[in-house]
């Protein structure tokens, strides 16, 4: 079936982005691989490519243009390549949307132009050791000065994806206690600078996949944060967290469909060039109904994560929809990656090849971002249920 989601500017776009995959990243990634992140300088790169700037107003150096699809075609890209382009990808999902929701006039003007250029690039922090997905458990305070001038940032953050690179990272913190009534009382955003005294970065955490994408922990003593830097309302921040969900599911669901894709590519090359008994892997009746069922199920995730993409272009993306592509794209990759690795044999499990990573980078799409078992609630409680 022929896809209608993309026009000639997204194309063009695709043969820009796959021609600096092939020129700026495969020839090194291997060497970001084993440093377990992207160097610093690549953003800059990015930056100049106009990634960062895509829907970003163009009073601020951006392109202003309301859309997810280029970020769809990135996805699709970097998956085909089997890279990853570092801790950038928070840069722009997460922490853009809520600069473009909350922040002030005067915030935007300080903010969006390195935002753009990857002079500053920036995380979120939310996930603290022991909370988990419960935020409103968070203990990480903010407490405001005597003089008004500044908020007193004190606690810890974990699993913060970007967080070694980050020069700008949105904390979320308690500025009030929670009531009896609403446990998800009293929690604000702060847009805080990393080289601000008493902020430290823990240790770089080793994780089973993504391997390329810098996540850390983080530490807070007594960091001054001026009020300036307060991200929309006080005490409103787990609404406004909740509010960027849908766009974050739809960036999981797309990306997992986009390695679904990428593997059933990578596993067709393989088992037509390895040779078993005489014969090239491919010839084998196994082989072709394994890959064939593979592509049955890619072509149905295809579908699924383009009709999320127009919807979320449209504003229209609910909640429920968001977790149904999510829960849906993200278990689909999980079995078409697991089938294409088998096909592999011994050498799907080696690092060398491009499976082996995507098997790996695939396992977090069912835990990020709300859990298979947190979607199925979601929908569940959509029907009725």
């Amino acid at each position: 079936m022929r896809r209608t989601v993309f026009n000639e500017d997204h194309e063009a776009f695709r043969e820009t982005i796959r021609a600096f995959i092939e020129a700026e990243v495969v020839p090194v990634y291997d060497e970001w691989f084993a440093a377990g992140q992207a160097p610093r300088d690549f953003y800059y790169k990015l930056g100049e490519l106009g990634i960062f700037g895509i829907s970003v107003p163009e009073e601020f150096g951006g392109a202003g243009m309301e859309t997810h699809k280029f970020e769809a075609v990135l996805y699709e890209e970097t998956a085909r390549a089997g890279v990853q382009f570092g801790g950038s990808g928070v840069h722009v999902l997460l922490a853009l949307p809520y600069l473009k929701m909350l922040a002030t006039e005067e915030q935007k003007k300080r903010f969006l132009p390195k935002f753009v250029t990857g002079e500053e690039m920036w995380a979120i922090a939310m996930t603290e050791p022991g909370t988990g997905s419960d935020l409103a458990g968070m203990k990480t305070t903010a407490k405001l000065s005597e003089d008004g001038s500044h908020y007193v940032l004190n606690g810890a953050k974990t699993f913060i994806t970007g967080g070694v690179h980050a020069d700008k990272v949105i904390v979320c913190a308690r500025t009030a206690a929670p009531t009896a009534e609403d446990r998800r009382h009293g929690i604000s955003l702060f847009a805080v600078d990393t080289k601000s005294e008493g902020y430290s970065v823990g240790r770089k955490l080793d994780k089973l996949g993504l391997k390329t994408s810098d996540t850390a922990e983080l530490a807070f003593v007594d960091v001054k944060v001026p009020v300036e830097d307060l991200l929309g309302e006080e005490n409103k921040g787990f609404s406004y967290l909740g509010h960027n969900l849908a766009s974050e599911r739809w960036g999981i669901a797309f990306g997992a469909y986009a390695q679904a894709k990428a593997a059933v590519r990578f596993a067709k090359q393989y088992v037509q060039e390895r040779t078993v008994f005489g014969k090239p892997v491919a010839h084998f009746q196994n082989t072709k109904f394994e890959l064939a069922a593979c592509q049955a199920e890619v072509d149905a995730a295809e579908a699924v994560a383009d009709r999320a993409t127009e919807a979320l272009d449209a504003g229209e993306l609910t909640p429920a929809e968001a977790a149904s592509a999510k829960l849906f794209c993200t278990e689909v990759a999980h079995r078409v990656i697991d089938r294409c690795l088998q096909l592999h044999g011994g050498y799907g499990y080696m690092n060398e090849y491009p499976i082996a990573r995507l098997y790996a980078d695939n396992r977090v799409n069912r835990i990020y971002g709300g859990t298979s078992e947190i979607m199925k609630t979601i929908i569940a409680k959509d029907m009725g249920l």
